[in-house]
């Protein structure tokens, strides 16, 4: 049997009027589409919300290129001057970080003391994800310091506030030596992610070198480039092509390896619950071709008696679980990325219309996503690879699933069809 009458038939029996047997395969291919709605959208959040702390980690955190002098690590300064010639380099700053408390209104707490030049927080990328809370994110005076938001919170601290910051040094007799430094605080920030926020406490750089001990700080220079996601590795191998040995250099994947493969994996297994809803509904198209089967025996002793051959008939089945896997496949990708790409207006609606009925009952403003653990606004992020994998794996899967039902359709005996019918 040709292609063409198979097409034809299959096409009939996935369109064809209910009572034809149709309503079997286009409930199939809704039960495709129903499931694949929430992986798609699982991907596109998983990804957006991945991509979306990951740009803040490299344009306010880490970096994208760190580099450590091993030989002199207070001279890193020198490298600065090296780079400015490298293809691809966007900026690099001198930071100095370490330990210290801090003591405000409400209490003491640890913090992470940032020391960097004034000009990082003025770059590009920095100031996209950089919002401004109050006061100014400008470091202008030595005695200048800007807090994150959760920090502050904490702290109880306002602009123009004082702002006492212990650390600690080490005594010719190998004894820890706490010194105090008042501060004022100039601007209180925000990432956008909250676990930045709550460890932020930045000073200037030349600040930084008077109150962080070199023994208990670490220097180093930050680097950033043109696209630090694909080219990170090879500007990593130009910089110690253009310094030589003796030099730390470490690009952003070193750097957060444990949290990014924390989030790859967390990943992972959401999509391979997800994965698990499409096989079941895939194995639905068992179902389907196997009753389809059943009620068009009449179509297949017709078929038959004209010289079909078994092979012929599963063909028209199997063609079939394919135009419902693509059905379904097409329609739920389709409508899963519609929902994924307004997912932002979708949870914000869905947090005024939960706070509305909370409110009535007394209760509190309510949080879908927690600011504590997730961004408040998620980047929209398509994995066009992903999605068309999972549909390819999906037409397979229902292909697969048609297989056996088909290759008994085509094995009936046609005697006893004719005898039947």
């Amino acid at each position: 049997m040709r292609a063409g009458p198979i097409s034809f038939i299959s096409l009939r029996y996935l369109l064809g009027r209910a009572r034809e047997g149709g309503r079997y395969l286009r409930g199939a291919a809704g039960g495709i589409a129903l499931s694949l709605i929430p992986i798609i959208v699982t991907l596109m959040v998983a990804d957006g919300m991945i991509r979306g702390i990951t740009d803040r980690y490299l344009e306010l955190g880490t970096g994208h290129i760190q580099i450590y002098d091993f030989l002199d690590p207070m001279e890193v300064e020198n490298t600065k001057t090296a780079l400015e010639d490298l293809p691809g380099l966007r900026g690099a700053w001198l930071e100095r970080q370490g330990l210290g408390v801090l003591a405000g209104k409400k209490g003491r707490t640890g913090a992470t003391i940032r020391a960097t030049e004034s000009s990082f927080w003025e770059d590009e990328g920095s100031s996209k994800f950089l919002k401004t809370i109050s006061g100014s994110a400008k470091i202008e005076d030595p005695r200048d310091v800007i807090l994150g938001d959760a920090l502050a919170e904490s702290l109880g601290a306002e602009v123009g506030d004082t702002l006492r910051i212990m650390t600690l040094r080490i005594g010719s007799d190998g004894r820890n030596i706490p010194r105090l430094f008042p501060f004022t605080i100039k601007g209180i920030v925000s990432s956008g992610y909250r676990e930045l926020d709550s460890l932020w406490c930045i000073v200037g750089y030349d600040a930084g070198k008077r109150i962080l001990a070199p023994e208990l700080s670490s220097s180093y220079l930050m680097v950033k480039i043109d696209d630090p996601y694909t080219g990170a590795d090879d500007a990593s191998y130009d910089i110690y092509q253009k310094l030589g040995p003796g030099y730390g250099i470490y690009t952003w994947k070193e750097l957060q390896r444990s949290q990014y493969s924390s989030y790859e994996s967390t990943r992972q297994l959401l999509l391979f619950i997800m994965a698990l809803v499409v096989i079941v509904a895939a194995v639905n198209v068992s179902s389907a071709t196997s009753m389809l089967a059943i009620e068009r025996q009449r179509d297949i002793a017709v078929l038959k008696a004209f010289g079909t051959k078994p092979r012929g008939i599963s063909r028209i089945f199997i063609q079939g679980a394919f135009l419902t896997g693509l059905t379904g496949g097409i329609t739920g990708i389709a409508l899963g990325l519609g929902i994924g790409s307004a997912i932002n207006p979708i949870i914000h609606g869905l947090e005024k219309a939960l706070g509305f009925f909370s409110g009535l009952f007394h209760g509190g403003e309510v949080k879908i996503l927690d600011p504590g653990y997730y961004l408040e606004n998620i980047p929209l992020v398509i994995d066009w690879k992903a999605v068309f994998i999972i549909g390819i794996g999906t037409i397979l899967a229902s292909m697969l699933a048609s297989w056996i039902p088909a290759r008994r359709a085509g094995a009936i005996p046609p005697i006893e069809l004719l005898r039947k019918y």
